[in-house]
């Protein structure tokens, strides 16, 4: 790591430190100037004596984000990840501070006070890591602090990140040379690179390179104290996320699939809980309206929820495993079947196994309209909150589509299905089926709850874009 880089790192905490005895000071002077007028003062802490407790929760605050690792030495960090990490750790101060104040009974004895300072904190402290982010990124573009890189391979991995580095300067990378191999002459080249230009990085970007080469690329870069990188090939590789551990003192790599294991999983069902029965409430007028329309409307039931054969309709979820599916009928009775045969030929994705109908004889009156603005799919509320199905993920198939999957598709079955997910704020039925697939898989390996909530925040204004099959 540069030493520049390694500034950056360390100058966070002593800045933290600086800026929890400032949202200290902050809470203490809104409590008791400009909110003394709102709020009646019981009791008002000395100054003196608050400042002191300030300084030495500040102080102990700053040892447990060392302990929960905020101040963890690595290389670049997301901002979005840096803002997420100072508000986790502001927000356990903050936990800590209440427990504090209920085992103890003292030094603080306003809950305003309590409240403000976190909020304040947090506000700091994430603008502190916009500023110091903008900064590195200016001296970046700059050329002050960039490091010198050597690229070895000859593959598409190498050429996307090549151009990356030098259309995106604030990157912080500076491409020096690149070698599609790295034998006997590739070797003694780059010895005389290194003598006049220092190399911070050497990047193996190719991984069909021999076992030797590759060996011999590393013991280089071990020599010449260089860091050494390598990149998966960003469009063949099926290994995306990787935890090592071991077992008698054997490093095992396990391939995770996805984020969404242990806590992960936790948390997306207990917001799928929370949300779907939030939704079901909110919008049951809507329900009982459409299901009074449909059945003025045609004859047949009000619910999509069996075959003209009477059997029950069912999608595939998660793992494969097909589940009982129901929505508003929009369509006239026994005429599902039809897509394959008779309107086979309106279909928009003639590639791929989806089937979309454009001028849908078979759509009712009201179901154009619930079809529209997606109300026929608001009874899916009730399979999340049952568990069949997700707030967030991709969206669920019918068995015969599933079963036309190539073996890259399966991928998407690889969590929960979900009323709406990255493809469909991305494009919703408008995007091909290839380029569904690849949102859907970058969602499941790259899944978040912040992910979640911007996706639901962003199904809405998804509803009301045009398309081409409703």
């Amino acid at each position: 790591m540069k030493k520049s880089e390694l500034f950056l790192n360390i100058i966070f905490l002593p800045v933290d430190f600086v800026l929890l005895v400032l949202a200290g000071i902050s809470a203490y002077n809104l409590r008791f100037t400009a909110a003394s007028d709102l709020i009646r003062i019981v009791y008002q802490v000395p100054y003196e004596h608050y400042l002191n407790g300030i300084l030495m929760l500040s102080a102990s605050l700053i040892a447990l984000f060392v302990i929960f690792g905020l101040y963890k030495i690595k290389g670049e960090r997301k901002l979005s990840e840096e803002l997420r990490r100072s508000t986790m750790a502001c927000s356990l101060g903050f936990v800590s501070v209440i427990l504090y104040i209920f085992f103890i009974r003292e030094m603080f004895s306003s809950r305003f006070i309590v409240l403000v300072g976190w909020l304040l904190a947090i506000l700091y402290l994430g603008l502190a890591r916009i500023v110091l982010y903008l900064v590195k990124k200016f001296f970046y573009r700059a050329g002050v602090g960039v490091r010198q890189v050597v690229f070895v391979g000859n593959s598409k991995s190498a050429e996307i990140l090549i151009h990356e580095f030098s259309v995106n300067r604030s990157l912080g990378y500076r491409v020096v040379k690149r070698f599609d191999n790295f034998n006997t002459e590739e070797a003694e080249e780059l010895e005389k690179i290194i003598s006049y230009n220092r190399i911070d990085e050497i990047i193996q970007a190719d991984p069909n390179l021999s076992k030797a080469e590759v060996l011999k690329l590393y013991n280089f870069a071990d020599e010449n104290h260089i860091v050494f990188k390598y990149a998966a090939d960003l469009l063949d590789t099926k290994v995306l996320r990787v935890e090592v551990g071991d077992i008698a003192g054997i490093p095992v790599v396990e391939v995770k699939k996805t984020p969404l294991e242990g806590w992960g999983r936790v948390m997306k069902r207990l917001l799928d809980i929370i949300g779907s029965t939030v939704l079901i409430i909110l919008t049951s007028p809507i329900m009982l309206v459409t299901a009074i329309g449909i059945k003025l409307d045609s004859k047949g039931t009000i619910f999509f929820s069996r075959l003209p054969d009477g059997s029950p309709t069912t999608r595939i979820g998660q793992n494969g495993q097909p589940f009982h599916y129901f929505k508003f009928r929009s369509m006239l009775p026994d005429m599902h079947n039809l897509r394959y045969t008779e309107l086979a030929d309106r279909n928009l994705r003639g590639e791929g196994p989806m089937v979309k109908i454009k001028d849908d004889p078979r759509v009712t009156r009201v179901g154009k309209f619930i079809r529209r603005f997606s109300i026929d799919e608001l009874p899916e509320f009730f399979l999340v909150f049952i568990g069949s199905m997700s707030l967030v993920g991709p969206r669920p198939h019918l068995p015969e589509e599933v079963a036309k999957y190539e073996r890259h598709h399966k991928k998407v079955l690889t969590i929960k299905p979900g009323i709406t997910g990255l493809a469909q704020v991305s494009g919703r039925s408008d995007i091909s089926f290839e380029d569904e697939v690849k949102l859907d898989t970058y969602y499941i390996e790259n899944w978040s709850i912040l992910r979640d909530i911007i996706i639901l925040l962003k199904t809405p204004l998804a509803v009301f874009k045009s398309r081409k099959a409703e």
